[in-house]
């Protein structure tokens, strides 16, 4: 759980503006389990700007090809500091930093000649001139294989667990998907940390085709995985991952996390790669899908607003304690239905959305947190549609309890009750008795009702 500098910043994000998200993380998130903060692309470039990447920018390096933050825009680096009194600063509030990599090695370490540091091979000995990323110009790709690529990987990662980073988020990894350098790159990081005595999660973009076939692999290699590509302020995005989760969530496993990406709520695009200065155009209703879909798969959070200049009503959304209670605290996540409705049922051109659940197991955390819900279940109904839906007798209690529990007295809680983000709580409620119960309520356009089910 953290924030990302990319939806409210792209590639401009400065020293005071991290800072400032980590002040004011620290003060309001930290206790809702909000404890990272990650600097994203083009950090070494002075010449960064809103909207776009530069070609032939004079990227900051060192005698070894290795880039350094721009002293103009982290002052705290001059001199070869590095992120260093940076990184510092954030741990000293509790929080942990990390920065965005692009796979491979600046061309114009290429073109120089620069020798990777504790290796015979130079920048030209090592670059792949022939894969190289389709939408960011500043890399070329490592050869696979070639010891001199592990090299500029262990010196790269060295000096990033020198400067005391604790995550990577590392681009151009997945799509297309190059195994070599993400094995590669997990050994570099493997080196680093036990030289430095300090862990360094690994997170890989973008996610676009991600087969689960990977899964394995993936876990070896990496904390963190996209599954799908950026991901903004648009309901169709959304959408979009109703489809992808599914595929993912069974497959979650403590420590090593399918990502849905990050969440494009509150103070958004004040510079960013796509759009202008604005509040999050996602509705309420949908930001409380997003927030419950993200949490029911289990993905990583990952907040891009920029969070002093976010509403109240986004702040207390990301300070509810279900957020981390459900993704830290559920297993056996999965979507049980998945239902076209018409208004009118034999007639398809009254297609009104939707129906999606999901249902999930209250369990203890990994780190020993006992569960909020012991027994309990956890489920999230969605709706896609343009209307609100009433739902009739078709969620059946017991389908999300189990059929051996079906008889016994359940309380349901909403997990958005009491949330200040400007929605009433949802009527969402059972009806019926013993085994006929059911899950009624209102579900608001493309809303959803967010429940907990605990045993009497």
């Amino acid at each position: 759980m953290g924030w990302n500098s990319w939806d409210s910043y792209g590639t401009t994000v400065n020293e005071e503006e991290v800072l400032a998200n980590a002040r004011f993380m620290a003060e309001h998130l930290l206790a809702a389990g909000w404890d990272t903060l990650v600097i994203d692309i083009d950090w070494y470039d002075p010449t960064a700007r809103a909207h776009g990447y530069n070609t032939d920018a004079p990227l900051i390096l060192d005698e070894f090809g290795r880039q350094l933050p721009d002293p103009q825009r982290f002052p705290s680096a001059a001199g070869g500091k590095g992120f260093g009194p940076l990184a510092e600063k954030v741990h000293q509030l509790g929080l942990k930093l990390g920065v965005h990599m692009m796979r491979g090695i600046p061309r114009i370490a290429v073109d120089k000649d620069l020798p990777v540091k504790n290796s015979t091979f130079t920048a030209k000995d090592v670059a792949d001139l022939d894969h190289v990323c389709k939408w960011n110009p500043d890399n070329y790709g490592l050869k696979p294989g070639h010891p001199g690529s592990q090299d500029w990987y262990d010196a790269q990662i060295d000096q990033f667990a020198e400067w005391g980073l604790d995550f990577l988020k590392v681009d151009d990894m997945q799509t297309p998907f190059h195994a070599e350098e993400i094995a590669a790159y997990h050994r570099a990081i493997a080196k680093a940390e036990a030289k430095w005595g300090r862990d360094i999660s690994l997170s890989l973009s973008p996610g676009g085709w991600v087969s689960t076939t990977y899964v394995d692999f993936l876990r070896d290699n990496a904390q963190m995985w996209r599954i799908s590509d950026d991901l903004w302020d648009r309901w169709e995005d959304i959408y979009q991952q109703l489809r992808r989760l599914p595929r993912w969530a069974p497959l979650q496993q403590t420590g090593h996390w399918a990502d849905a990406d990050m969440l494009p709520l509150g103070h958004i695009g004040l510079r960013a790669e796509r759009g202008d200065d604005r509040d999050s155009r996602l509705t309420g209703p949908e930001r409380r899908t997003l927030l419950a879909l993200w949490c029911m798969g289990r993905s990583p959070l990952m907040v891009g607003g920029d969070l002093p200049t976010s509403t109240p009503e986004t702040i207390a959304l990301l300070a509810n304690p279900a957020l981390q209670e459900v993704t830290a605290g559920s297993t056996n996540n999965r979507e049980t239905v998945y239902e076209r409705q018409f208004a009118e049922w034999w007639n398809p051109d009254s297609y009104r959305g939707d129906l999606v659940v999901w249902a999930a197991d209250a369990a203890d955390w990994a780190d020993g947190t006992p569960s909020a819900h012991p027994n309990g279940r956890y489920a999230a109904l969605i709706w896609t549609g343009e209307d609100d839906y009433e739902l009739g007798d078709n969620i059946e209690l017991k389908s999300i309890v189990g059929l051996e529990h079906m008889e016994e007295p359940w309380t349901l809680t909403d997990l958005f009750a009491g949330v200040a983000d400007g929605m009433a709580d949802a009527d969402a409620r059972i009806e019926g008795q013993g085994s006929d119960r059911v899950i009624k309520g209102t579900i608001p356009a493309h809303g959803v009702l967010w429940i907990a089910l605990d045993p009497q």
